[in-house]
């Protein structure tokens, strides 16, 4: 059975002295959730082209101040908005359990000739199960892997990408000392 920590502690003293709000702090970074990114994909080149446009008409309204065409561009950006929504596929990740993401690393060693390459995982396996167990829509593995094989390279790398970089997702600021 996996070491547990418990979370229903007091915080100390000591920190409560420092900072009255401590409990709430604690409370509110037990209750957070795991990071999560998206990866939208649109098939539609000319749905892409009109929300690009849209973008730059209402950019360059908005940057000469002129109302009219603010409200005519937002118009027009808001019905290209909607027709690349409809469009697009959005795929949705989230970020693992610190142990089960070191687990899937641990479970696809790199070959002998990774290694010698100063690889720590094998990219060629560990594909697949990433994207499966970080997918919030319920790729499977065998989904993953069908996708990472047949989509161009640039889209596999992508959703490969994805999937990885939500694990390693940083939300926080280290601020001034």
């Amino acid at each position: 059975m996996p070491k547990t920590t418990d979370t229903t502690t007091t915080p100390p003293p000591a920190a409560v002295a420092r900072d009255p709000h401590w409990a709430a702090k604690l409370e509110r970074l037990r209750a957070r959730k795991p990071a999560t990114q998206t990866l939208t994909i649109c098939d539609d080149a000319t749905v892409r082209q009109n929300l690009a446009q849209a973008k730059t008409e209402h950019d360059t309204a908005v940057a000469y101040g002129n109302e009219d065409s603010q409200k005519t561009t937002a118009q027009a950006l808001e019905a290209a908005q909607a027709a690349f929504d409809e469009a697009a596929i959005v795929l949705t990740f989230q970020a693992l359990p610190s142990p089960a993401f070191q687990a899937l690393k641990e479970a696809h060693p790199p070959t002998e000739k990774q290694a010698e390459d100063d690889q720590a995982i094998n990219l060629d396996t560990i594909g697949p199960e990433l994207v499966s167990q970080s997918s919030l829509d319920g790729l499977t593995p065998e989904d993953a892997a069908h996708f990472l094989e047949s989509w161009g390279t640039g889209e596999a790398t992508q959703l490969f990408m994805t999937a990885w970089n939500v694990q390693n997702h940083v939300r926080s600021d280290l601020g001034k000392g």
